[in-house]
């Protein structure tokens, strides 16, 4: 707690001088003298003046200024009443910053991201009996006294609902002075976690990865673990009981989730383990509710978090576990600002504090496998699902051989399949990576290509919401009904399938069917959590989703997974193109048969033969690893090499084109690191802005960072109109 009122024995020290990080592309923090009387400490988080702007701006480790004269700064303004970021936590940020090459602001701006929690929450009003009899007994003033007569505070609404009358009652009571008011701290936002509230008997392989999971957590210090399961092989109980562990400690938990806004599933298991859910920490959570769950994160009050990447970046007062479920998902990836890896963050922040993390995938990625076979982290196998349930049989549908029906996009045999599924009552899901109904309108006789105005991608159409829009810059505008290009009129054609095309021609076949569409775009996280809800309950038939259906979702009668176009992924110049493909229909095929039930598998593919669909039908995880980690090891890729992308963009083409040139020039002769480009992104323009890239590529013991940042030092200076964008460990090659 702060305090800037002078000390018991007299006044503080006169004023002296402190670095301030404040939210700014600055590559140091700012220094500002300390009014006489104030107390700050580093880790305080503070209000300061920043031109004619206040900021909110933590004190910072380094230097206190010297010989520099406090009265020729400018003095903090205010210290916040809230918990400092303690060492290991500016430790962290100093890190990522240095890591990432962003501004050591900007990622400080990401612990601070919740300024109206910086002070306390302000006290409940409540009641407390004062010994006073009314002078009307009722009954339902009498269920009232029976329950506020030991003498415990409650608040007004606490002791109508709970005496099961209503508010007035209450203040009639309050009025003749039975109750008198006093203020209560504000109540926690969730309940704390009971390790032992419905602990599971583990058996069996789920038992032994258990068990060495505790002995870990029992050694102490830093540690990481990878759980490599099949879908449903219980992976989550597993780490449930390291996560009571923890909490027996006196430890908190945090839990990072690719998509935790739509896996109310996993919440709910949460409750059912440990009788209360978990402080829940997203973008789509009320404004009011994440200064809550930051401030009772800093206090100790929330003991576990489930959130998405940025709560790697919460001011834990006690962290002592971190778990990355789906620690394989590109989601962990932020591309705005500050490019980081939230689960190669979240390694470094346990490393730094000295606690255990653990990973979790049935599809670990490429980089967590090497780690295993380097003896970094070590791997607990889960080779069977839970209760001995089956996976699912799959099969690979040539598409040259089994071709659909004209116009369409189903092959007779997945027709037949989900016809089957459906007269048994039990659920299709049918998967299609791409949002919306077509990718590409076009003229069927001028050959005019609908495309964004601002960007180098096509014009996708909704024809839900009768609308053609751009996936990169989110342009909209009506489906028109004729080409403005000649003019004519019901002549423009849908080209490929989207998700609201495959669903168009299944309630062609199956009229009676109850369909449902899962995307992104056809509503908020609130409608998505209903309809995954729904779909749980058997209230859909057959089911048509993009990626959305991939994140661990658990649907009881799905006995039938349909992939429509298998090949998608592999049809671009990505490095990971092969595992990602691996590694998302493996996840959207682990849907079926998760309850024991016998399940199927059908994957419609040009190319039957390709590695990654035979290493799909054979179940071989094993030799597509180590196939693809031996292509990696070949190329020095990741993990093996290391990648640096540079997107250089500007109003105009040639702008971008030159600072990019000159920026190569710049850079210095190291013999382990070459530069490859400029060249134009595969998106060439995005917003309005042309978009070079430089890819710098190098050893796995390569300084790139040292590189880069020289690179740029020696470079161009930036003006105006011109960004350069560093993206360190690239996920994206667009």
């Amino acid at each position: 707690m702060k305090d800037d009122s002078p000390g018991l024995f007299g006044p503080l020290p006169t004023s002296r001088v402190v670095p301030v990080l404040v939210p700014m592309p600055a590559p140091v923090a700012y220094s500002y003298s300390v009014p006489a009387g104030m107390a700050v400490e580093a880790g305080s988080i503070v209000q300061v003046p920043l031109g004619p702007r206040q900021v909110i701006g933590v004190v910072w480790d380094g230097p206190d200024g010297g010989s520099v004269d406090p009265k020729k700064l400018r003095p903090i303004s205010k210290v916040f009443d809230c918990p400092p970021l303690d060492k290991d936590m500016r430790t962290f940020l100093d890190w990522v910053a240095a890591y990432t090459l962003s501004p050591p602001g900007y990622v400080a701006r990401m612990a601070l991201r919740a300024p109206a929690a910086f002070d306390p929450e302000p006290m409940v009003e409540g009641f407390r009996f004062s010994g006073i009899e009314p002078e009307r007994m009722t009954p339902a003033r009498r269920k009232v006294l029976d329950l506020a007569a030991d003498g415990l505070s409650w608040t007004k609404s606490g002791l109508a609902h709970a005496s099961g009358v209503s508010a007035s009652v209450i203040d009639g009571l309050a009025t003749q002075g039975v109750f008198e008011t006093i203020f209560l701290p504000p109540p926690p936002l969730v309940a704390r976690p009971d390790p032992d509230f419905a602990a599971h008997r583990l058996a069996g392989p789920q038992k032994e990865a258990a068990d060495e999971i505790l002995d870990g957590i029992a050694k102490g210090g830093f540690s990481v673990a990878l759980i490599d399961g099949v879908t449903g092989s219980g992976k989550t109980e597993v780490y449930f009981e390291a996560i009571a562990e923890t909490l027996r400690r006196g430890k908190q938990v945090l839990i990072l989730l690719p998509e935790i806004a739509l896996t109310a599933n996993f919440l709910e298991r949460f409750q059912d383990r440990f009788g209360a859910k978990p402080g829940e920490w997203h973008s789509d959570l009320a404004t009011r509710t994440r200064e809550k769950v930051w401030r009772q994160t800093a206090t100790g009050e929330i003991r576990v978090v489930a959130g998405a990447r940025s709560a790697l970046f919460l001011p834990f007062e006690e962290l002592g576990l971190i778990i990355v479920d789906e620690e394989h998902d590109p989601a962990f990836k932020q591309e705005d600002r500050v490019f980081y890896n939230a689960r190669d963050m979240a390694v470094v922040r346990a490393r730094i504090s000295g606690f255990p993390v653990v990973l979790v995938s049935a599809t670990p990625s490429v980089e967590s496998q090497v780690n295993c076979q380097a003896g970094r982290y070590r791997r607990i196998h889960l080779p069977t699902r839970f209760a001995d349930a089956a996976l699912p049989d799959l099969h690979l549908v040539d598409m040259r051989r089994h071709p659909p029906e004209r116009g369409g996009f189903l092959s007779p045999i997945l027709l037949k399949a989900i016809g089957k599924t459906v007269e048994r009552q039990e659920q299709a899901l049918l998967f299609l990576n791409r949002r919306g109904y077509a990718p590409l309108t076009l003229c069927r006789v001028c050959g005019h290509r609908f495309q964004c105005p601002q960007c180098s991608s096509w014009l996708v159409e909704h024809r839900f919401r009768g609308q053609i829009q751009c996936h990169q810059c989110g342009y909209a505008e009506p489906t028109p009904q004729a080409c403005p290009e000649c003019g004519t009129l019901d002549h423009l054609v849908a080209c490929g399938p989207g998700v609201e095309r495959i669903a168009e021609e299944v309630e062609r076949h199956f009229p009676d069917a109850r369909t449902l569409v899962l995307s992104s775009d056809l509503g908020g996280v609130k409608r998505l959590r209903l309809e995954l809800e729904a779909i749980a309950n058997g209230e859909a038939d057959i089911v048509i989703g993009t990626q959305l259906v991939a994140k661990g979702h658990n649907f009881p009668l799905m006995t039938l997974v349909g992939i429509v176009d298998a090949d998608i992924g592999l049809a671009n110049g990505d490095p990971r193109a092969a595992e990602r493909t691996f590694q998302l229909l493996s996840q959207v095929t682990g849907r079926a048969g998760r309850t024991g039930r016998k399940s199927h598998g059908l994957l419609q593919t040009f190319q039957p033969m390709h590695p990654v669909m035979q290493a799909l039908v054979s179940g071989d995880a094993t030799a597509f690893y180590e196939r693809e980690i031996a292509e990696r090891e070949r190329a020095a890729l990741p993990p093996f090499g290391r990648l640096v992308s540079i997107i250089v963009s500007a109003d105009t083409r040639p702008e971008a084109e030159t600072h990019a040139r000159q920026l190569r020039q710049s850079a210095p002769i190291e013999r382990d690191i070459a530069i490859l480009g400029p060249a134009e992104a595969p998106l060439a323009l995005i917003r309005g802005r042309h978009r070079f890239r430089l890819l710098v590529h190098g050893r796995r013991n390569s300084d790139m960072q040292g590189f880069v940042r020289q690179m740029l030092a020696n470079g161009p200076k930036e003006r105006k109109s011109i960004q350069v964008q560093v993206d360190v460990d690239p996920q994206s090659f667009l």
